[in-house]
């Protein structure tokens, strides 16, 4: 019993004995054995972690501000990838949940349609919590950035600085959060300033840069009187491969069109023309989603919150600042 005490770091042993006992279970090779401590606990220790994409720098990010809370708390992380796909998605949570976590944070992918799996997941008393792209209305929390405010000020900033009132928006998936929220901050932006939207100029690009060249060589496609001027991209991914396609086109940014991104990844800054987007503190969000979590997890907060934290526009070269 002095022995389980003094590995358990409880106040009950005297310290000399417990540094001995300690010293001696080192010299020993010996670990926790988490399995059996979890009998005891009801608690694993562990979270689960699942994402849309490990390719996009937004996430590895936000798995930093995740890891760095949980781990203060003793807390193991188990990541998994959905790759975007909702049945690899619902795999990894089913899995996580055969393993007995004490929580799950999710980020959910583009092919979500039916959000009675989730509503399932949260009625058995999971706890859960989203991030970034959220599905919102069945009882779970979710952390994420203010998204519908943050494109309708990057739209403005085409329109109020630069005077463009031909743009473009390369969007993503209207079912995903994000998605529709980039989007409606985009049409917001316009109908504010008086500007019609030219349905030619909406072109749906998915979250990654192939998507994004795809849609851009469409455009490109118009014939040039009837082209955009400037191009407002779902995130910065999109934005790269729009890029790309200008640049295989032989027209140049900003001059011929000007381009803005979301997410500000490290690469943002580094691409030929360096890019205007919108700065999503990603490690923030890991953190706060984390922190609730862990709420949850210790019964502290019962109640759903959507936890909206503020970005900022970074201006670059590519809208023609």
């Amino acid at each position: 019993m002095t022995v389980s005490r003094a590995l358990n770091d409880r106040s009950n042993v005297d310290k000399k004995t417990k540094e001995k006992i300690i010293q001696k279970a080192k010299s020993m090779g010996y670990t926790p054995n988490r399995v059996a401590k979890s009998l005891v606990s009801r608690k694993t220790q562990t979270i689960g972690v699942v994402i849309p994409e490990i390719t996009h720098a937004f996430f590895p990010e936000v798995v930093r501000g995740i890891e760095e809370v949980t781990y203060r708390s003793d807390y193991q992380l188990i990541l998994t990838n959905a790759n975007e796909q909702f049945e690899r998605e619902q795999h990894a949570v089913n899995t996580l949940r055969s393993q007995q976590v004490d929580g799950i944070l999710i980020s959910s992918s583009q092919t979500v349609e039916d959000y009675a799996f989730y509503k399932e997941i949260v009625n058995s008393k999971t706890h859960l919590v989203f991030f970034d792209r959220c599905i919102q209305g069945i009882g779970a929390s979710c952390v994420h950035v203010n998204d519908r405010e943050s494109s309708e000020l990057i739209t403005r900033h085409l329109i109020e600085v630069h005077q463009y009132e031909k743009i473009a928006h390369l969007s993503g998936p209207r079912e995903v959060t994000i998605g529709r929220e980039r989007y409606m901050g985009y049409q917001e932006a316009l109908e504010k300033s008086n500007l019609t939207e030219n349905r030619d100029w909406i072109v749906e690009a998915g979250f990654k840069e192939e998507g994004g060249y795809q849609a851009m060589k469409k455009i490109l496609e118009l014939p040039q009187s009837d082209q955009p001027r400037a191009i407002v991209c779902v995130n910065d991914p999109v934005a790269f491969g729009a890029m790309e396609a200008i640049k295989e086109a032989g027209r140049k940014i900003p001059d011929d069109f000007a381009i803005t991104g979301f997410s500000d990844e490290i690469r943002a800054p580094l691409v030929e023309v360096p890019l205007t987007t919108v700065h999503q503190p990603a490690y923030e969000v890991g953190r706060r989603a984390a922190e609730k979590l862990l709420k949850l997890i210790d019964g502290e907060s019962e109640q759903p919150e959507d936890i909206e934290i503020t970005a900022t526009i970074q201006i670059r070269k590519s809208c023609g600042c």
